[in-house]
């Protein structure tokens, strides 16, 4: 479980805002040299993000909670975002290629037409998972506790 802890902002109906600021995961990563998001978050100077996320904690407005999200969802919804569009994109510009006699402008096309139908098949799939990958409140932090026990 990737967890990260925030400051409930807000509260709407049965959800809460949570606002988090991603620089603290960083320190104590062993890839921070070559990570990307360590580079994202410089140059934001660890803006503050809000997330909406379902109160299931029964949170308030102020409390500190922390946020988890199962790394197996992590790496598939990653993996649908990310290879499916290029996938698609690889395959469409063979199939111009191929199937439109070998010149570049159907490569070209077909690999348009290919990276349009991958975002599409990832939307639709998206819409199908809808929960699953939402990051989920684990606990409410309170003040003069000792986390994890």
């Amino acid at each position: 479980m990737i967890t990260e802890t925030g400051k409930v902002v807000a509260i709407d109906g049965g959800y809460a805002w949570v606002q988090t600021i991603r620089t603290s995961a960083c320190q104590s990563c062993s890839a921070r040299s070559g990570c990307g998001q360590r580079a994202l978050a410089s140059v934001t100077g660890g803006r503050a993000n809000r997330v909406r996320v379902s109160n299931s904690a029964g949170a308030r407005v102020g409390d500190d909670v922390v946020l988890g999200i199962d790394e197996q969802a992590l790496l598939r919804a990653s993996l649908w975002v990310y290879g499916v569009p290029l996938l698609a994109l690889v395959v469409g510009c063979i199939a111009g290629f191929r199937g439109f006699g070998g010149s570049e402008l159907s490569a070209v096309a077909g690999a348009v037409v290919g990276l349009a139908g991958g975002f599409w098949l990832v939307r639709r799939w998206q819409a199908g998972n809808a929960g699953a990958f939402e990051p989920r409140m684990l606990r409410v932090q309170r003040i003069g506790t000792v986390p994890g026990l």
